[in-house]
């Protein structure tokens, strides 16, 4: 099999979120969308961040809390980005291979990576689905 490099097979069009996003936002696009992680950026598109669903569903108040469901909601739908993600997040350039970006998410258990230039500016997203749609097509293609 030919060496195939992550920018054939990324997500170009990576909905994401802003620093200042809150908990509820974010949360509804991941629900959208389908989708497990969003990456954060900046205004300029650099990216700062990461956040999974499996943050989101981690913002989850103590069961010991002795706040009133109000007082939950309130404080749930005032957390932002900044406060939840995942700060400098491991990054992929577009000209490395799919053998890099596997390797990469086995050896730091990730089902993603954000795709960065050589600026930071985020370009796309890698995942399992990705590399899985490759190794289908390329199995089929052979027969």
């Amino acid at each position: 099999m030919k060496k195939e490099l992550v920018r054939n097979w990324m997500t170009h069009d990576v909905k994401t979120v802003h620093p200042e996003t809150t908990l509820p936002k974010a949360h509804q696009i991941m629900m959208d969308e389908e989708i497990r992680r969003l990456p954060v950026v900046n205004k300029k598109g650099k990216l700062v961040g990461i956040i999974t669903l499996g943050d989101v569903r981690g913002a989850q108040p103590s069961p010991a809390t002795s706040l009133n469901i109000w007082e939950l909601n309130y404080l749930l739908s005032n957390l932002t980005m900044k406060e939840l993600m995942t700060p400098k997040p491991i990054t992929i350039s577009p000209d490395a291979t799919i053998g890099d970006a596997a390797r990469i998410m086995l050896e730091h258990r990730v089902s993603g990576l954000p795709v960065v230039d050589s600026d930071g500016k985020l370009v796309g997203i890698i995942t399992e689905s990705d590399i899985f749609s490759m190794v289908v097509i390329h199995e089929w293609s052979e027969e």
